[in-house]
């Protein structure tokens, strides 16, 4: 998919319809950037939270009990924490890795990987995960909130 997606843009930019490109990217940028949310080039989704990682952790088992991700494993080490989560529906088996990665004492980065079947990973559920821990967690608290200029 991302294959054919790429031939597409190029296909575009050697025609001479660059704008028509150029929106494309920019969509994807201003959806990106209106959650908080980023994604790589292999669907995996990350976002920063000036947050502890304690808290964090809690709600994220909250989000994955929420939305019916049995726990599978959580461990500790010196860099945060990882966390492994499953689909139940045996038809479209998934496996979720979640790693709160501690950044500083007050700022944790999530970063959220869906895999289904050997290749493929799901970015929208991954996305999913962090925009409902995200409204868990009522952030940004109100004193980070931006304030008009």
């Amino acid at each position: 998919m991302f294959r054919g997606l790429v031939c597409i843009l190029l296909s575009l930019i050697a025609s001479g319809c660059g704008a028509v490109a150029a929106g494309l990217f920019s969509a994807g940028a201003e959806t990106a950037s209106a959650t908080g949310v980023s994604y790589t080039m292999d669907n995996i989704a990350y976002k920063t939270f000036v947050l502890p990682v304690d808290p964090l952790l809690k709600e994220t088992f909250t989000t994955l009990h929420t939305m019916g991700f049995p726990i599978e494993n959580s461990e500790s080490h010196v860099a945060g924490v990882h966390i492994v989560a499953h689909g139940p529906n045996t038809a479209h088996p998934m496996d979720i890795e979640i790693d709160l990665e501690t950044l500083s004492q007050k700022t944790t980065r999530m970063r959220v990987v869906v895999k289904r079947g050997m290749v493929q990973k799901d970015a929208a559920t991954a996305g999913e995960i962090i925009a409902v821990t995200t409204q868990r967690l009522h952030y940004p608290p109100k004193d980070l909130a931006p304030t008009g200029l």
